[in-house]
């Protein structure tokens, strides 16, 4: 078995008129933690959106666990065991938290058909889930909408969570509430792939990384190498770790 769970090799897509990939090559490691930074337009959201089958490949191989999934519609791809949290959240504003998520556990009629162990488990990582639980989804601050989107994207077991700007607009303590929620994630086995501009969470979560620019992978290696290497994020990023 590969030790990458999830490879793209001269990925490109266009998107009606506009090509915005260009051959991109990225691997997702087993268990690990993956970055994807990158400037603004570099076409992160593009790449998590073609691995999905949203937008579709007009060249290039998506393989998810030694399985061609190029060509895979949406829905057969979450089958798969990848859940993606789109920088929307895409939450269902009108339903409660809990209906919200009952929709996500596929299995289940309603709450109590969710696996009991599972959800104490996610009430754990984001408590604010179980506090609005019966609230209306629309309710909820932008940190809380966004551990609904993660939490019902775990409720059923994963091997692969993508998760789009997960700290985007966020406080600094819910960004650090979602930076143990992700850690723990990893601990458990799940493999992730993390688009992101926040830079310190990046440093603190991330175990590889690949950054984009131009519709291409420039560069990936350890997380670490590029926190230590100021020249370097300067190069890549115009900034400073």
């Amino acid at each position: 078995m590969s030790d990458n769970l999830l490879e793209l090799a001269g990925v490109h897509t266009h998107i009606g008129a506009y090509h915005i990939l260009h051959g991109v090559d990225l691997v997702v490691p087993r268990g690990q933690l993956t970055m994807l930074l990158g400037r603004n337009g570099a076409g992160k959201t593009t790449t998590l959106r073609t691995i999905m089958g949203l937008w579709r490949a007009s060249q290039g191989r998506i393989a998810f666990a030694g399985r061609d999934i190029t060509q895979a519609a949406t829905p057969q791809i979450a089958r798969l065991g990848i859940a993606y949290v789109p920088e929307t959240m895409g939450i269902f504003a009108d339903l409660t938290v809990k209906e919200n998520m009952v929709l996500a556990a596929r299995g289940a009629r309603n709450a109590l058909g969710i696996d009991s162990t599972r959800l104490q488990w996610i009430f754990s990582l984001f408590p604010a889930v179980e506090k609005f639980w019966n609230h209306p989804a629309g309710k909820l601050s932008g940190g809380q909408k966004q551990m609904l989107a993660v939490a019902r994207a775990i409720v059923e077991p994963r091997e692969l969570l993508i998760v789009d700007e997960p700290s985007k607009g966020l406080a600094p303590a819910i960004i650090n509430n979602m930076i143990d929620a992700f850690a723990q994630l990893k601990a458990s086995g799940v493999t992730i792939l993390l688009v992101e501009q926040n830079i310190n969470f990046a440093k603190r979560l991330g175990d590889t990384v690949a950054v984009m620019d131009n519709g291409v992978v420039v560069h990936s290696g350890p997380m670490q190498a590029l926190a230590d290497d100021e020249e370097l994020q300067h190069s890549l990023l115009g900034l400073a770790l």
